[in-house]
């Protein structure tokens, strides 16, 4: 069974990380899901199977009777579904102001920092040459130093 649910976990991951890699970002949403309950399953799974009781310790008793299941996993699983509700909740803020701001879901259409008209001209504009201009370090002193800079003191 172990086996059954690790090929599960594998493919929930696969299929998460090709949703993830897409450019609409409501597919990153639904691929962020994938990849937390592909982690949650990778918990249990590595918890063990186990068919037992509730790890309940009876009253009076040390440790509990008989065979229990292994309560870890469970704890880790919902510290795990935690996380990824409010890694969820987070994303899907930062997706709709995105929309609200920018009209769309696709992120190559998301391009604030780079404007279609600035690209198309810097693609079409020469290339410049640095001009010829002194360093600000140096004066027009004989010696081409500044007082006070003590990396270019230390060179001479």
């Amino acid at each position: 069974m172990e086996i059954l649910f690790a090929i599960l976990t594998g493919v929930l991951i696969a299929a998460s990380t090709y949703l993830m890699l897409g450019r609409n970002m409501i597919r990153f949403i639904f691929g962020l899901i994938l990849l937390s309950n592909a982690a949650n399953l990778m918990l249990f799974t590595a918890g063990r199977l186990t068919w037992g009781t509730p790890p309940l310790v009876p009253e009076g008793a040390a440790a509990p009777d008989g065979v229990v299941s292994n309560a870890l996993p469970q704890a880790l699983i919902l510290t795990a579904i935690v996380i990824a509700f409010g890694l969820l909740a987070f994303a899907m803020v930062l997706v709709y102001r995105a929309y609200q701001e920018l009209g769309t879901v696709d992120t190559d259409n998301m391009r604030v920092a780079e404007p279609e008209t600035e690209l198309a001209t810097a693609k079409n504009a020469p290339i410049r040459q640095p001009e010829d201009k002194p360093s600000p370090a140096l004066d027009d002193k004989s010696d081409g130093l500044v007082p006070g800079h003590a990396m270019e003191e230390q060179r001479t």
